[in-house]
């Protein structure tokens, strides 16, 4: 079941809470957080020279493998000098930029982005910091991050004494 949307002249559309049978007060309580929400995300400054600054992301695929952690993120057409690979604890950082190209012609259609560029992940164990690789080929970035060796367990024989 859809449920209708209220709009305001200026605002930003507002859901009506569906009846939980939690009341009026706390239907009230809710509606006050919504307002306050639509009034904050109405002051953060969406114009497009803002927009164009933002980072944005390359496709990546985190794998676990036995022995590391492997990220691969989708950079074609990205020099090695643009790409900075960074590490600290658990958290991989990729950066870069990707030059706007000089036209040649009309362009009629653009959809790659430019710009600035940023992956992040917390990756979910001990890592080896220091054992980290890094390796550009075919336009993906593979990032090879090894696990620290935790305790494995072993097998104890149990004797008969």
């Amino acid at each position: 079941m859809t449920l209708p949307v209220r709009r305001r002249p200026g605002r930003l559309p507002e859901r009506p809470l569906p009846s939980l049978g939690w009341g009026e007060p706390l239907a009230t309580e809710f509606d006050a957080l919504f307002d306050r929400m639509n009034r904050l995300l109405e002051t953060v400054p969406m114009a497009p020279a803002t927009a164009g600054m933002m980072a944005w992301a390359p496709p990546a695929d985190l794998h676990e493998t036995d022995d590391a952690y492997v990220i691969e993120a989708e950079v074609p057409g990205i020099q090695r000098e643009d790409i900075d690979v960074e590490i600290s604890d658990r958290e991989l950082r990729i950066t870069g930029e990707r030059r706007e190209r000089e036209p040649e012609g009309v362009l009629r259609r653009g959809t790659r982005h430019t710009g600035h560029f940023e992956y992040r992940a917390l990756l979910p164990g001990e890592v080896k910091t220091g054992e980290v690789r890094a390796n550009l080929a075919d336009g993906v970035l593979t990032v090879t991050v090894p696990k620290a060796q935790a305790a494995k367990p072993h097998h104890i024989d149990i004797t008969e004494s």
